[in-house]
């Protein structure tokens, strides 16, 4: 059955409706729903939404764990045209009112076990006009079932375009605060047709998706509605639990799963990794931080299916990308690499002048497609930055071998990858600074076993006795999300800066990175 990816979201949904609606979109715990009873649900909350005089483009958050709820409310803000902002619930609460401010979000859902978050930022939250409780009972709030079920089972059928935007996922901020991405329809229509002819292809209807992924990051929610459009069974759990993944690719019969390199590695040193029943696993795809080779051979070995890399950003609408499983041949030699460009994707390695270097030199990643961005919201300047002439530069740092495929080497904007999360020097910096005792701060990624890189703080004290390391890391966990925040923190008489008083980060990294063949872990 030829799938039509060129259709806006909300059509192609209608369309996957009409062809499979008897069978189970999603599985969360124990409850089943039906292609059907998804579409339901779905017009119930486009209406709810159009009832809070939500105007199409207007923003509507949600704060909570994975759950078929997201996907249900998700459905219906792409009927009632409004733009679902993921927040990561990761964060701390004056990070989440900075991107609930930012999006000028109108809705909030929030999960139970962020009641408490919400109620201490609840009144540096103007924009909000209703919170929802997704799961539990609170006081204050509606919950969303008796929300949803309060209006009419009617799609507004509303006109949508391509240009229109349908989610808003924010990624760290290289100056201190992060910024919102608008995807569109266009962005995933390009990035399901991409697809088609490398990882989903391996898709059909039916099949058993595991969707474990955060769906505040592109990963999870593009896993899940690649799914559904394809017609599969996705089973959905709240969060990454390795326990639970393989309980759940053994009992439910997983035949594709994409997962981080941390994730991976938590997989395969389980102990109960070695009982699992891996022979319904058809595909395997992972990416947003390198693996090593040890980690990627083991799982190879136990998990015995077809494996995909992948490379690209939340701007890119996630893969550009791919390694094929063929590719995954040991004596091909071509682990490292992040693979080749997809369907209809220019990729060049540039240097400062915006010339192409030749095979085996280093430049930046630049990426021109139509799964790229509309843009950062309402930061015209940041938009202009990273996309000059339909390129977008990635600020990764690669190279392509004689073959053409990708090598990731470094970064320009210093960015930290810790098992999978993109962390900004800036951020952590900006928490640190705002400690009275802190006149000076750093912060860079070394090399770690278990995450891939680990966050390293060194401080210049202003005054008084020596801060301890614990007193840092306790502090700054009260200004940003725990992942973070230093693992480590390091006193320094002075940092390292050029004549400008730009901190030498290469400087401070060198020592720990002294013997790798590459920059990034």
């Amino acid at each position: 059955m030829e799938i039509p990816y060129e259709k806006t979201l909300a059509e192609l949904f209608r369309w996957r409706v009409a062809e499979s609606g008897g069978d189970v979109a999603h599985k969360f715990i124990d409850k089943e729903t039906t292609y059907k009873e998804l579409d339901a649900f779905a017009n119930k909350v486009a209406q709810g939404l159009i009832g809070l005089d939500c105007k199409p483009d207007s923003r509507v958050a949600f704060l909570g764990k994975n759950s078929d709820l997201f996907f249900e409310f998700l459905y219906g803000t792409i009927k009632s045209n409004t733009v679902t902002v993921g927040i990561n619930w990761r964060l701390a609460p004056p990070e989440v009112a900075y991107i609930i401010n930012d999006s000028k979000s109108e809705v909030l859902l929030v999960g139970p076990e962020f009641f408490g978050l919400i109620e201490e930022i609840k009144n540096d939250i103007p924009s909000v006009k209703k919170i929802i409780t997704v799961g539990g009972s609170h006081e204050e709030w509606e919950d969303y079932a008796s929300w949803r079920d309060s209006h009419e089972d009617v799609d507004p059928m509303l006109e949508s375009k391509g240009d229109d935007d349908v989610i808003q996922l924010y990624t760290s901020g290289t100056t201190g605060h992060p910024k919102g991405v608008q995807l569109t329809n266009d962005n995933f229509s390009s990035c399901f047709l991409m697809n088609e002819d490398s990882m989903y292809r391996e898709m059909n209807e039916g099949e058993i998706n595991l969707v474990c992924m955060p769906i505040f990051h592109v990963a999870g929610t593009n896993m899940g509605l690649a799914g559904m459009v394809t017609g599969a069974k996705n089973i959905i759990i709240p969060e990454v639990d390795p326990t639970l993944i393989l309980k759940s690719i053994e009992q439910e019969k997983i035949q594709h799963a994409l997962f981080v390199p941390a994730v991976i590695l938590f997989l395969v040193q389980h102990p109960d990794a070695a009982t699992t029943d891996f022979s319904s696993l058809k595909t395997v795809i992972y990416g947003a931080s390198p693996i090593t080779d040890d980690t990627l051979i083991k799982a190879m070995e136990l998990m015995k299916c077809d494996f995909w890399q992948v490379y690209g950003l939340t701007e890119t609408n996630g893969a550009i990308t791919f390694l094929y499983p063929e590719d995954h041949d040991i004596s091909r030699g071509k682990l490292r690499s992040c693979g080749k460009a997809g369907k209809d994707v220019g990729l060049r390695v540039v240097d400062a002048d915006d010339n192409d270097v030749p095979a085996g030199e280093v430049g930046e990643v630049i990426i021109k497609s139509l799964n790229n961005m509309k843009g950062y919201w309402n930061r015209p300047e940041a938009t202009e930055e990273a996309i000059k002439d339909g390129w977008f530069y990635s600020g990764d740092i690669g190279y392509f071998d004689d073959e053409g495929f990708l090598y990731i080497h470094d970064r320009v904007k210093d960015m930290i990858v810790s098992g999978g999360e993109n962390i900004y020097p800036a951020e952590v910096e900006n928490a640190l600074l705002s400690h009275p005792k802190i006149a000076d701060a750093a912060v860079i990624g070394i090399p770690d076993d278990k995450w891939g890189e680990a966050t390293k703080a060194f401080i210049v004290q202003a005054e008084g006795e020596p801060l301890k390391e614990a007193e840092v890391i306790s502090y700054v966990r009260t200004q940003i999300a725990g992942y973070k925040c230093p693992k480590t923190v390091e006193h320094i008489n002075a940092l390292p800066r050029n004549p400008s008083g730009k901190i030498l980060r290469k400087d401070l990294r060198a020592p720990y990175w002294e013997g790798k063949e590459r920059n990034v872990s």
